[in-house]
């Protein structure tokens, strides 16, 4: 058992990764760039603003746990749908940092300039109507991958798919 494990083990870097059909969501802090990989393929990509210094944006593994249209902002009392809110059309909320969803998010922004820029106070900002499509793509306890790195997103994406067979290969004991 142990000797196939580690035959296994030699050769997985030489394997091609495996494809996983569930959607995943990479952000990569160093490009301010999010994607949605399915089924290996890459099915969307958007400038998104991150956190104004890197502790900010958490960096991790993370899943989806709350999606809203028209998300209500608690911390001035601004109703969702209106121009002065500044999450936007869409909350897709993650749990970072041992949180239900409802601190860290994807989210739209009634700043557009913003994007693309370190600015936030911890969320990824997209466009209004980038959320809105990421939001329809996506659904409750996808993955969400956080991550400073300058390779390209299917470099992440595939170092990401290594990373899970191996911890299914070698679950914690």
């Amino acid at each position: 058992m142990h000797l196939t494990m580690l035959v296994m083990m030699m050769f997985l870097p030489l394997l091609p990764p495996q494809v996983n059909d569930e959607p995943v969501i990479i952000v990569n802090k160093a490009t301010h760039e999010l994607s949605v990989f399915e089924e290996g393929n890459e099915v969307f990509s958007a400038s998104a603003a991150i956190g104004k210094t890197s502790e900010l944006t958490p960096e991790g593994q993370f899943h989806v746990k709350v999606k809203a249209k028209d998300p209500y902002y608690r911390k001035k009392n601004i109703p969702g749908g209106t121009r002065e809110n500044p999450l936007g059309t869409r909350w897709i909320g993650f749990d970072a940092r041992g949180t239900d969803g409802r601190i860290y998010g994807i989210h739209g922004t009634n700043q557009p300039e913003s994007i693309g820029k370190s600015v936030s106070a911890g969320c990824i900002r997209l466009h209004n109507k980038d959320v809105e499509r990421l939001f329809d793509i996506i659904s409750l306890e996808s993955e969400v991958v956080i991550v400073k790195s300058h390779n390209e997103m299917k470099s992440i994406y595939d170092s990401w798919l290594r990373d899970g067979l191996n911890r299914l290969l070698n679950p914690a004991t």
